[in-house]
């Protein structure tokens, strides 16, 4: 068993807890609290004048399928050779080798949420995982936790310059709708065989992977940044009744009380760096805190290797310099994409019963550029020491 103690314990469903302490027993939180019952021969970590927190989650970033400093023998993030490609795995691209996981570690960064990018109009699944592992079988929270798909001008580009559609944000919804047509009719075929005895259709693989979606299970992970963009993702996605989240959103503080009507989550990001294309110009570290006090779920994401992983406490902070009130930044990087994704009943918070995913803090990493993560901890092990 592991106490840690002395911390301020910031455990993102109440109030922060001055010099408090957390029981870890294996994987498990079993205690949280001013004082906990802990055994005379408990592993003590002292965390006197740290910040203790839920480890870190960004809920959309790409981090082991675009590996550090490789180039395209370690890009498997886009396969640019059809819009429609359902039918594709993260799981199947992530190499848990790639240093991105180690540099998250080291920054308290637990879990983070990767699949494919935004070349396709739909491109495939995303999943959730730990951030520490030699094999993603192992690794695993949630999978898929989401179907990826893309607008604005993305896929105009890279089919664009293939010759071929779409080439117009008309033609990427019109190739959406009909392959969600597609999907929607295999699904009743499926249900009407096993009601009635009848044939089934032919196995098709990429709309056998479109069924989580159709049936609502996991939504739509809409990649859309432009406010057009964000409003065509919502019609479509209303049109056939699913799930869809707002991924980027980068327009979204223009069009916030429609959002709000709407009561759609948004992921927003990333927000650092320059804007390297047209339909980033409105980019702001601004919009997570104005979509936030309008009443939104938000949470900050990196989409790393835009941002790399470990400087998603950063992109918190900038949003705090920005305006976000720094409670609201600290649970859109740990309990907001937990909720998102549908992954809150395991992390993302510091209760009994999660996994004992837990960051130690020297420093506030929010506001102080000297911070210093002292430990990481996954699974109730220290995986990460200073």
């Amino acid at each position: 068993m592991i106490l840690i103690k002395n911390g301020l314990v910031k455990t993102m469903v109440g109030e922060d807890i001055e010099n408090g302490q957390i029981l870890i027993d294996g994987k498990k939180i079993v205690a949280v609290g001013k004082e906990v019952n802990a055994p005379a021969d408990v592993e003590v970590i002292d965390a006197a004048g740290c910040i203790v927190t839920p480890g870190l989650i960004d809920g959309h970033c790409h981090v082991g399928m675009m590996e550090e400093g490789i180039g395209f023998e370690g890009n498997d993030v886009n396969e640019i050779t059809d819009p429609i490609t359902a039918q594709l795995r993260a799981i199947d691209a992530i190499n848990p080798m790639d240093e991105s996981f180690a540099n998250a570690v080291a920054a308290g960064v637990t879990t983070s949420v990767t699949g494919p990018g935004s070349a396709n109009v739909v491109g495939g699944t995303f999943l959730a995982m730990k951030n520490v592992g030699k094999r993603i079988d192992d690794m695993i929270i949630k999978n898929p936790v989401a179907m990826k798909c893309a607008f604005g001008e993305n896929p105009k580009r890279c089919y664009n310059g293939k010759g071929r559609s779409p080439s117009t944000r008309m033609a990427t919804a019109a190739t959406l709708r009909t392959f969600l047509a597609k999907s929607q009719r295999y699904m009743e075929e499926l249900e009407e065989a096993e009601k009635n005895g009848t044939k089934k259709p032919a196995f098709d693989p990429q709309l056998e992977a479109m069924l989580p979606v159709m049936r609502k299970e996991i939504p739509l992970k809409a990649h859309a940044h432009r406010a057009d963009d964000i409003f065509t993702s919502i019609r479509i996605a209303k049109e056939f009744g699913l799930k869809i989240t707002l991924d980027h959103c980068t327009e979204g503080h223009l069009i916030v009380d429609e959002l709000v009507a709407e009561g759609l989550p948004a992921l927003v990001g990333p927000s650092f760096g320059s804007k390297s294309k047209y339909e980033l110009r409105e980019k702001s570290f601004k919009t997570p805190g104005i979509l936030n006090k309008a009443g939104m779920l938000i949470c900050i994401i990196t989409d790393a290797n835009v941002i790399p992983l470990e400087h998603l406490p950063m992109c918190a902070g900038m949003a705090v310099k920005a305006g976000m009130d720094e409670q609201e930044a600290w649970k859109a990087i740990t309990i907001n994409p937990a909720k998102i994704i549908g992954i809150d009943d395991t992390v993302g918070s510091l209760e009994v019963g999660k996994d004992a995913d837990i960051a130690i803090y020297c420093g506030n990493p929010l506001t102080d550029i000297d911070y210093q993560t002292k430990y990481t901890l996954i699974d109730g092990k220290v995986v990460y020491k200073a």
